[in-house]
């Protein structure tokens, strides 16, 4: 590691100290935290399991956190290195030094970044599900005064915060990980909450309420769930720990892709095209997924990319496409009636083709722009009533059937389909 020299920006020396956390017993998500001081105090892994606790949920957890380190310490120490291989980690957090990624970009890609990637190796040779989880610091109080000459970006609260937000979102997005915004939760409450303090008198280390919204901030990155309404105070009054999950929730869950949250997971995403009655085309559009299921509601199933199916009957089915990974599965479902599918409202032509409307029985088709070449004629179960290939005549007879809505679809000579409601009335 290298320290002030010349214009060297220097790293203040913090508490060396090591803890070490004791597991949880029955774990839902395994989490590692690779840090120093600024996870150390106030013991945040505790705090998180804690809180986890209150809400329904339970972690299992262990850290290396010896104060002052950087990830190039940690890739040398022997404890560190020892607990990645512990076990098949659900999360690695990892925090670098809380000064360390605020610097010159050029001192930053040099010091801190191969670090990072070189303890992001470990992880997933450890175990390649194990998701990285970089924990975004917050600036000092009032700036990094020790390196303002060197650096005068860091003179300023502001300035060091945009820097360390700046070099964890890059380190997440080129190690294919997460980021958890606590720095940019910290300074929310600081711009929302002015009365509510966050930091020791040292200007750097958090107080409790520090370590709280943390915890709140890794509770929403890990579990995707909000933890506004936890029990779990740490002992702050009602009103504080309120305002701490609030900023966190918000902070995280309005800007998920932003932190890359889930970002390598199994995304599910598909189309649904209606070919003919009844006949539907389902376009697989998923994203980080190597495997699918799909299920179209009424007892059938396939496991091609990009299957067609056709519906027996008129109905609504629920259609649900299971996307995998190596790592993961997820679902996404969508709900379909063949009686109206393809046949929106906003896809309807604003003028009926078919006069009167409504009518009695006996429609006449306007003549159009295009020729018509053929017809169908759909009723609201999604029966398919009519259908004429050749137009004979532009009378349509409805009369032997019952009174109701009716879907006119039309084929024109100029390649298109257009739809229009149709109702037949007494």
């Amino acid at each position: 590691m290298r320290f002030c020299f010349f214009s060297k920006i220097k790293i203040l020396p913090l508490l060396l100290i090591i803890s070490f956390s004791t597991f949880a017993q029955n774990p839902h998500k395994k989490v590692l935290f690779i840090g120093n001081s600024y996870t150390y105090v106030n013991d945040l892994p505790q705090l998180l399991h804690d809180l986890a606790a209150s809400a329904g949920d339970t972690i299992e957890f262990d850290s290396s956190t010896p104060g002052g380190y950087t990830f190039q310490l940690h890739c040398s120490n022997a404890t560190t290195l020892s607990k990645i291989k512990a076990q098949p980690w659900d999360f690695v957090i990892l925090q670098a030094q809380s000064q360390e990624p605020s610097f010159d970009p050029a001192q930053v890609q040099t010091d801190t970044y191969p670090y990072a990637r070189q303890l992001c190796d470990s992880i997933k040779a450890n175990n390649t599900c194990s998701e990285v989880v970089f924990y975004m610091t917050w600036g000092r109080k009032n700036g990094d005064a020790s390196n303002c000459a060197a650096y005068p970006p860091v003179c300023t609260y502001l300035g060091m915060q945009s820097r360390l937000r700046q070099s964890y979102l890059e380190m997440a997005d080129s190690n294919k990980a997460t980021c958890a915004p606590v720095g940019m939760a910290w300074k929310n409450v600081r711009d929302q909450y002015p009365n509510i303090n966050l930091y020791q008198g040292d200007e750097s280390h958090p107080l409790l309420e520090g370590s709280y919204l943390a915890a709140c901030v890794f509770y929403a990155t890990l579990f995707q769930k909000t933890p506004l309404g936890a029990t779990y105070t740490a002992g702050l009054d009602t009103a504080t720990a309120h305002a701490l999950q609030s900023t966190a929730a918000v902070t995280v869950l309005d800007s998920m892709n932003l932190w890359r949250i889930k970002a390598n997971y199994p995304k599910p995403l598909f189309t649904i095209n209606l070919t003919s009655p009844f006949n539907f085309q389902f376009a697989n559009n998923s994203m980080q997924s190597t495997a699918y299921t799909w299920n179209f509601g009424d007892g059938s199933s396939s496991t091609l990319a990009n299957p067609t199916h056709t519906y027996a009957n008129a109905g609504t089915y629920t259609v649900t496409l299971t996307a995998s990974n190596a790592c993961s599965t997820d679902s996404l479902k969508q709900i379909i009636n063949t009686a109206s599918f393809g046949i929106k409202n906003n896809d309807l032509e604003e003028e009926a083709l078919a006069y009167p409307n409504p009518g009695t029985g006996i429609f006449y088709l306007k003549p159009g722009l295009h020729a018509i070449k053929a017809l169908e004629i759909i009723n609201s179960s999604g029966q398919l009533i009519l259908k004429q290939n050749t137009i004979a005549s532009p009378l349509i007879d409805l009369r032997n059937f019952p009174e109701g809505l009716y879907y006119l679809k039309v084929l024109t000579t100029d390649g298109k389909s257009r739809s229009y409601k149709i109702v037949r009335g007494e």
